[in-house]
């Protein structure tokens, strides 16, 4: 279950690491990537293939980046997922947001939710940032409206 106070809570901070970032045109984590930027977050690439993204260094882990992270966005499948909590947890990061997109699993499977909870990290599982960048394009509100009908979206208390 996704909360508004989870996500806003994750929102919040300014540092975020993107593991999964991609120079693909037509990759979604690129779209992510500008949108944060955009927003005015200080987006931290992480990916071992790429040494920069658009002028700003890439990372190979979230251990590599050298000061303090606010928060990771998990944008790998789940058969890396688990070993990338992991180094988020070691690099001292407490806040994931595990990718899912329309139609597939992504970082969201429930042995991955379980590492997160094994390390104590705050965890928004599942969804993707998009739906709750202000402001919110038609498709992303849209597909926003529908999970909070179908009960994985929860109003804060």
């Amino acid at each position: 279950m996704i909360t508004y106070d989870s996500v806003r809570t994750f929102l919040e901070g300014h540092r975020i690491a993107l593991v999964g970032a991609s120079d693909a045109k037509d990759s979604f984590a690129r779209t992510i990537d500008r949108a944060l930027v955009d927003h005015g977050y200080e987006v931290l690439p992480v990916n071992p293939r790429l040494a920069e993204l658009d002028g700003r260094p890439c990372y190979p882990s979230v251990i590599d980046i050298p000061e303090p992270v606010d928060g990771a966005i998990i944008m790998v499948g789940s058969d890396h997922a688990r070993r990338v909590i992991d180094d988020v947890a070691a690099a001292g990061v407490e806040r994931v947001w595990l990718f899912k997109g329309l139609g597939r699993q992504g970082a969201a499977t429930p042995d991955v939710i379980e590492a997160c909870q094994r390390h104590g990290l705050q965890t928004v599982a599942g969804a993707c940032p998009l739906m709750f960048l202000e402001p919110v394009g038609a498709g992303h509100r849209m597909h926003r409206t529908v999970r909070a009908w179908r009960g994985a979206l929860e109003r804060s208390a």
